[in-house]
């Protein structure tokens, strides 16, 4: 991978963007894109877009989200101890013990999730799963005065995990979920800007908000942008793991290519025409079902303005929503160039209908 791409990679995944407060990593990435793209704007709660070849049909959005799953202090007891909400998918298993970055008014500060020695444990409850409610935060803090002193109520917390290396191709991270899926919008309008090729369609690189919360700048920025087609990038899960079921999960391999999902929210012409691309461009996919939802911002694309077409491709993430997910290098810069040779070969006002 080219040494500025990964470095960006590495500043974007480490940068704490929970869901609602997502304004350094979205800033981050508009720093980035613009240097390849026409134009770049926000809108009011942060959605960021980067547009390349303005003017062109029809108009293509490629959208990946800009925020990761977090905690929100919620309550400071007597003693000086957090307790906190999840912000988006959070299991409590995961948690005890961990260090996190408590993100004030005066910066980061760290703390640590309590737990329980082993010494002072009642046996009998030892496979029990903590309910969140239950788990704390020690910030060192004598006395809740002392705690309010350095934190507020509804400051966000992200676990410490950054992102690391394993192996050439192996890297792992907190919040790949979903900053690699705002790279590859990012590299997306990179590749397009370098090309040789003349791009017939407009193409707006999106990175969205608050999709760990229920896509909700998803919906604000399709409204918005008023995009012809879509293509969505987002992490799905590795099942190559021991624990994994594979006939409940499908087939699902680190390393084995972008994953295209097939079904519900995503038009069949966009699957075939993706499908088509990789194979002439050489690209080892795989394949995904989806049968009710995607639970990604597809979801909420594919809905509005009477219905855009839409597809998802995803990055084959392991050990997604804990602070050591884990990816495959080649997984991830494969899409950027799925998705730039798929708008090469757009025709100008070309449409995807169903039924012509």
């Amino acid at each position: 991978m080219r040494k500025e791409s990964l470095r960006f990679l590495e500043t974007l995944v480490n940068t704490p963007t929970p869901a609602g407060f997502e304004t350094k990593g979205q800033q981050l990435w508009l720093d980035y894109v613009k240097q390849f793209a026409d134009t770049v704007e926000t809108d009011a709660y942060g959605n960021a877009t980067a547009t390349f070849n303005k003017g062109g049909s029809p108009r293509l959005m490629v959208a990946g989200h800009g925020d990761e799953i977090g905690l929100m202090v919620n309550y400071i007891s007597s003693e000086g101890y957090l307790y906190f909400r999840s912000i988006g998918g959070v299991s409590p298993e995961i948690l005890k013990a961990q260090r996190v970055n408590i993100h004030t008014a005066s910066g980061p500060i760290t703390g640590v999730i309590g737990s329980l020695p082993p010494h002072l444990t009642d046996k009998r409850g030892e496979a029990k799963v903590p309910k969140l409610q239950d788990l704390y935060i020690d910030i060192g803090a004598v006395s809740k005065k002392e705690a309010l002193e350095r934190v507020r109520i509804g400051d966000p917390v992200t676990l410490q995990g950054c992102f690391e290396q394993l192996t050439d191709n192996i890297m792992i991270a907190r919040a790949f979920d979903n900053r690699a899926g705002s790279w590859i919008a990012a590299e997306t309008i990179r590749l397009l800007s370098q090309s040789a090729k003349k791009c017939e369609p407009e193409v707006i690189a999106t990175s969205t908000v608050m999709e760990e919360i229920g896509y909700k700048g998803a919906m604000q920025i399709a409204y918005s942008v008023k995009p012809d087609l879509a293509l969505v990038v987002d992490v799905t899960h590795a099942t190559d793991y021991p624990d994994v079921k594979q006939t409940a999960h499908g087939e699902i391999k680190l390393g084995g290519g972008p994953v295209l999902t097939r079904g519900t929210c995503n038009h069949p012409l966009l699957f075939e025409r993706l499908d088509q691309v990789a194979q002439s461009e050489k690209m080892t996919v795989q394949y995904e079902a989806s049968s009710r939802s995607t639970g990604t911002d597809t979801d909420a694309i594919f809905t509005m303005r009477g219905g855009i077409p839409s597809a998802l491709v995803s990055i084959p993430n392991r050990y997604m929503h804990s602070p050591v997910e884990m990816i495959h290098l080649g997984d991830l810069e494969a899409i950027p160039h799925l998705f730039a040779a798929f708008a090469n070969r757009l025709k100008k006002g070309e449409t995807f209908k169903v039924i012509p």
